[in-house]
């Protein structure tokens, strides 16, 4: 191995753990703005709790949350869904999130409707309420599921 080739391979083990700590700091912005505290063990345990597959361990999300690792795609997807972000904005970040051009989705609510008032006030809410009203409406949607499955 020539000295070229170990600056290329330093420079490259470098950036991936820089991209790994990132994915840390999102993480940990993620579930803050859920309204969840950025621990191992809350992280354990939520995620175990929408996770199909083989239960993570506390070590496991430790490493999520130092920036040691970052989850497989299946593990991103959950994280992602429970926590309501962009799967890929979580795992990249911003800047390779707002490079793709993705059409914006519309709601069919009308500015005078009670969907909207509530839309409004819910995003006026701080992270913790807001995690309360979610569960709440969580909780209906399951006691009550549209033909959809919504």
């Amino acid at each position: 191995m020539n000295r070229y080739s170990t600056i290329i391979e330093q420079s490259l083990h470098i950036g991936g753990m820089n991209e790994k700590i990132m994915f840390a700091e999102r993480l940990k912005s993620a579930l803050e703005a859920a309204g969840y505290e950025a621990r191992p063990s809350v992280l354990e345990r939520e995620f175990n709790l929408r996770y199909w597959g083989k239960p993570i361990t506390f070590q496991a999300v430790r490493r999520w949350l130092r920036g040691d690792s970052i989850p497989s795609q299946d593990k991103l997807q959950v994280l992602a869904r429970w926590l309501l972000v962009d799967p890929h904005q979580l795992r990249y970040g911003d800047s390779a999130y707002n490079s793709v051009s993705e059409p914006t989705p519309t709601w069919e609510v009308s500015s005078s409707s009670d969907e909207w008032q509530v839309l409004l006030l819910y995003r006026g809410l701080p992270a913790a309420q807001k995690k309360v009203v979610r569960d709440i409406i969580e909780t209906f949607a399951k006691a009550h599921p549209t033909k959809d499955g919504c």
